[in-house]
């Protein structure tokens, strides 16, 4: 009898990319794949260990996996990802529940990592991030219409606050024609929405072409003549990174979605030195003033830091009045995380717990004002809606349109009058508002 094998997959999309090529191999081994884990031997875990928040929530599933090898059928768990990657170690020495550690630059490995572990044995493997490939065949998890591509590993940008470069190590470009294999085998499957993701999307192909190429390669998945997606969607981009021509490419296609997921942290020049973000706030004023003039209905996407070490109140009221008149069409705020081993950790005047997160409600009520402002503007309008599904409980279907990527973003809830499937694009007239959520019917 095949051994039964469970994953979980928590963090980014990237490391849903990166379990769903984990699941072809171990497919292709011959293990069997559960949906639920009280029904598996051996439970993969494919952690983030981005922030604080994300390291508890990993170590929190490990230890109620362990419940279930006390009290059901578990024989073993192994623990991949980030927090494999940057705390194996600390894991061997201080979470005995985990029996197999698998860094990311090892992830190649996990069908050795699960053979051993459902045999009984402890199992450790650790192998710089640069040994990860970049592609790989995979089984989607995400619904048939939808799928994120991994276009690039790692990062150089080094801000301050940020462990991911030693995580994930070096940016490296995964190659075009790689990507657009990837792309079209999608595309046949029956995906209509593609999301690019990097740790630095903006940086597709410097490291190949010698100078940021992204908008070479929105040119040819827009151009393909094997491909016809509806929506391809660019998240993880830097403002310092956005040129004139990749402007220009998500004009002219109307399969780009007029969408950009661009984090800008902060606004405070002194701020963002600290941060050791690239450009200041010309930079970022400038990308979003050159976005909206080429696109007027782009939706403008960002994150932003507050509390971060020596963050002034004048600065803070610097970043909380540009959120206010800048009005992204969407934003998250983050208290900032203490990272070890990043040159904020030890930087002086670290800002209180209780003042980060005050700042940080303070930037989202201000947000919320912005947010309900944008779609008071929408109702009687029509939208292009993804549908993803039936409520049966409020007997209402409930979709995206182009201004929100999966999983992140507002729902528009709407009733139709005829059945409509998972994965089809019906048109919508806005009718109410719902919080940050729309609601109306299809026409």
């Amino acid at each position: 009898m095949a051994t039964k094998v469970g994953f979980v997959s928590l963090g980014c999309p990237k490391n849903t990319c990166d379990t769903e090529v984990m699941l072809k191999k171990l497919i292709d081994a011959g293990f069997e794949i559960v949906p639920e884990d009280h029904m598996a031997d051996v439970m993969i875990v494919n952690t983030c260990a981005f922030i604080e928040s994300a390291k508890q929530e990993s170590i929190d599933y490990i230890l109620d996996l362990a419940y279930l090898k006390e009290h059901h059928n578990l024989k073993g768990i192994v623990v991949t990802g980030c927090l494999a990657t940057r705390y194996a170690d600390e894991i061997e020495k201080s979470l005995p529940e985990a029996d197999g550690i698998v860094s990311a630059g090892a992830e190649g490995d996990i069908v050795e990592a699960v053979k051993k572990v459902s045999e009984g044995e402890r199992y450790k493997n650790v192998k710089p991030t640069e040994c990860l490939a970049l592609g790989g065949e995979r089984v989607v998890t995400t619904p048939d219409y939808t799928a994120y591509l991994k276009i690039a590993e790692g990062c150089d940008n080094r801000c301050s606050y940020c462990a991911i470069p030693d995580i994930r190590g070096k940016f490296r470009s995964r190659a075009l024609d790689d990507i657009m294999t990837e792309a079209r085998e999608l595309y046949s499957m029956g995906v209509r929405e593609l999301c690019l993701v990097a740790q630095d999307t903006t940086r597709w192909g410097e490291d190949i072409y010698g100078e940021y190429s992204l908008d070479k390669l929105l040119e040819a998945l827009a151009t393909d003549k094997e491909c016809g997606f509806e929506w391809i969607r660019l998240l993880y981009c830097y403002p310092d990174k956005i040129t004139d021509s990749l402007v220009e490419t998500m004009k002219k296609h109307d399969c780009i979605a007029k969408y950009i997921d661009m984090p800008i942290q902060h606004i405070n020049e002194d701020v963002l030195k600290r941060m050791n973000r690239r450009g200041g706030r010309e930079t970022i004023v400038s990308a979003v003033k050159r976005l909206r003039d080429a696109m007027p209905s782009i939706t403008l996407r960002t994150t932003v830091i507050t509390g971060f070490p020596g963050e002034t109140a004048a600065e803070f009221d610097e970043l909380l009045s540009f959120v206010k008149e800048t009005k992204f069409d969407r934003l998250g705020a983050f208290a900032y995380s203490r990272e070890e081993n990043t040159p904020a950790y030890s930087m002086p005047k670290q800002v209180s717990k209780k003042l980060k997160e005050s700042r940080c409600e303070r930037i989202m009520e201000a947000q919320y004002v912005v947010h309900a402002e944008k779609n008071e503007a929408l109702l009687d309008k029509t939208v292009k809606v993804l549908c993803e599904g039936y409520d049966k409980v409020a007997e209402i279907y409930y979709g995206r349109s182009e201004a929100d990527a999966p999983e992140i973003d507002s729902k528009i809830y709407f009733s139709a009058r005829h059945r409509v499937r998972d994965g089809e694009f019906v048109n919508v007239k806005i009718t109410e508002v719902s919080d940050y959520d729309l609601i109306g019917k299809e026409v």
